[in-house]
C-alpha cells in the first residue's frame, strides 16, 4: 500500500514526464490488465466544451435523490485530486484513493515490462475511477470526458446508457481542430450504436455534426433546449435561479449562473430518457435533485458581504455565458474583476466580452506552467478598460478587491479566467 505523499508524487511524476496523448490503445491495454472492470458498469457519458461538470453534477444529484447508487468522475480537479471521484456525492477517501492508484500503478508496471509505454496521468486517473466505482458497486457512473471525445481515454467504454453532449465551442485547438465543426466531430465521437443521445441545442453547425453522427449510428437524438424554460429569474439574496420547464412546473437551481438553465435542460432531458429505460426517477426526485446539485467554481458564491463570486470561465464560449449572467442579474452592481488566464486561451476575445461590464480590474498570474503573465494580461486589458492593475500575488489581488468593494454599497467581486488559480484563490480567502 502506498501512502498519500507517494500517491501525489507518483501522479506528479507521470504528469511531468509526459504530455497529453490522445487515442485509446494505451487505455485499452491498461484496462485489460485490470480485467476490463469498466465493462461491468453502466455509464452516462458526457462530452462538450462548457457545462460538462455542471450537467454531471445535476445528473448525479437526480440519481442520488432517486436512490440509485451513482459514481461520478469529473476532470480536471480544481481543489483536490479526490474531488474527481465521488460515490453518492461523497468524495473518495485518501485510503481508498491510495488503494486504487496502487492497483493501477502495478498494472502500468506490468505493461512497461511487456515493452509498452507508460500510460498518461489522465489514463491512470481514469482507470482508477473505473476500479473504484466497480469496487463500490455503483449502479450508474456519470462519466465526464477530459477535453475530447472520440480519442479521449474515457471513450474506452463501449455501450453507455446515454451519450450526452453539452455546449461545444472553440477550445484546445492544438488537439481537437481549428474549426468549430472539427471540434464538434471529435466530441461527437462518444456517440455509439444502440445508445441514445441527448444534446444541448446550440450553434446550427454543431447540431448538424451531432445529427449526422446520430444518423450514421442509427440512434435517437433528443435536444435539451433552454428556450423551453420560461420566467427565468435570479434571486441574488439567496443565490438561487428559478425557471419554469414544461411538465415540471417551477424549478430552482442553487447553481446560479444564467448558463445553468441550458445545462439544466440537458440534464432534464437525459433524466427523461433514463425514465423511459425503466430507471425509477419521479418528477419530484428530478426537481429535488436539480435543486440540491452543487458544482464548485461555477458562479459559486464565496461570501455575501461583500458579494464575492468565482467562476471557472476560461474560453470564449464560457465568457459569453458569464456575461449573460451579469447582464441578467447584476447590472446594478459595481463589478470588480480578478482575472488570471492561461496563455494558450483566447484571452483577448474574453477581455473584449467581459471588460465592458467591469468597474475595476485586477490581474494575476495563475500558478500553472501554461499561465499568461499577469502583467502582460494587464497591458492587454488596458486596451479595453481604464481601471486595470496588475497584482504580483493573489494576496494583493484579493486585498485590493476587498478594499475597493468596501467603498461601494452595491459592489461585487468576480474572480474568473482559469480553473487553475481557483484553488489558490480559495486558500487566500480562507486566510482572510
Amino acid at each position: 500500500m502506498i501512502n498519500e505523499a507517494e500517491v501525489q508524487a507518483y501522479l506528479e511524476q507521470i504528469e511531468n514526464s509526459g504530455g497529453i496523448v490522445l487515442g485509446l490503445e494505451s487505455i485499452r491495454e491498461l484496462m485489460a490488465e485490470l480485467d476490463n472492470v469498466q465493462q461491468k458498469l453502466q455509464f452516462i457519458h458526457v462530452a462538450g466544451t462548457n457545462g460538462k461538470g455542471s450537467v454531471c453534477a445535476m445528473l448525479s444529484s437526480i440519481l442520488i435523490e432517486a436512490g440509485i447508487r451513482v459514481g461520478t468522475y469529473t476532470s480536471p480537479a480544481v481543489f483536490d485530486r479526490r474531488e474527481q471521484y465521488q460515490v453518492d456525492g461523497k468524495r473518495i477517501s485518501w485510503e481508498e484513493f491510495a488503494e486504487v492508484i496502487a492497483q493501477v500503478k502495478t498494472a502500468c508496471e506490468r505493461m512497461k515490462a511487456k515493452g509498452k509505454m507508460q500510460p498518461t496521468v489522465f489514463e491512470v486517473e481514469t482507470a482508477a475511477a473505473f476500479l473504484y466505482f466497480y469496487h463500490k458497486k455503483c449502479e450508474v457512473v456519470v462519466l465526464e470526458t477530459g477535453m475530447g471525445g472520440e480519442t479521449d481515454a474515457t471513450n474506452v467504454i463501449t455501450k453507455p446508457l446515454v451519450s450526452v453532449l453539452t455546449s461545444i465551442s472553440i477550445d484546445h485547438m492544438r488537439f481537437l481542430g481549428n474549426s468549430l465543426r472539427d471540434i464538434a466531430k471529435v466530441k461527437a465521437g462518444i456517440i455509439k450504436e444502440g445508445c441514445p443521445v441527448v444534446a444541448t441545442k446550440q450553434e446550427p453547425q454543431v447540431c448538424q455534426v451531432i445529427e449526422e453522427a446520430c444518423c450514421r449510428k442509427g440512434v435517437a437524438l433528443v435536444y435539451g433546449d433552454e428556450r423551453q424554460a420560461e420566467h427565468v429569474r435570479y434571486d441574488t439574496g439567496i443565490g438561487m435561479l428559478h425557471f419554469c420547464y414544461p411538465g415540471l412546473g417551477e424549478l430552482a437551481l442553487s447553481m446560479s449562473g444564467a448558463y445553468q438553465v441550458q445545462n439544466a435542460a440537458c440534464a432534464i432531458e437525459t433524466a427523461k430518457v433514463l425514465q423511459t429505460m425503466g430507471f425509477p426517477i419521479t418528477d419530484q426526485q428530478l426537481r429535488t435533485g436539480l435543486s440540491n446539485a452543487r458544482w464548485q467554481g461555477r458562479f459559486s458564491t464565496v461570501f455575501k458581504e461583500p458579494l464575492f463570486v468565482m467562476d471557472g470561465a476560461h474560453n470564449v464560449g464560457a465568457a459569453k455565458k458569464l456575461q449573460e449572467t451579469l447582464k441578467r442579474g447584476f447590472t446594478n452592481y459595481k463589478i470588480i474583476y480578478i482575472i488570471g488566464v492561461l496563455a494558450d486561451k483566447e484571452h483577448e476575445q474574453m477581455l473584449q466580452i467581459m471588460l465592458p461590464l467591469a468597474w475595476k480590474v485586477y490581474t494575476v498570474t495563475p500558478f500553472h506552467k501554461r499561465a499568461m503573465d499577469g502583467q502582460a494580461l494587464a497591458k492587454e486589458a488596458s486596451k479595453y478598460h481604464q481601471k486595470v492593475r496588475y497584482c504580483p500575488n493573489m494576496e494583493e489581488a484579493v486585498s485590493s478587491a476587498l478594499k475597493s468593494a468596501e467603498k461601494e454599497q452595491m459592489s461585487m467581486i468576480l474572480a474568473f479566467g482559469s480553473l487553475s488559480y481557483l484553488k489558490e484563490l480559495r486558500e487566500t480567502l480562507k486566510e482572510k
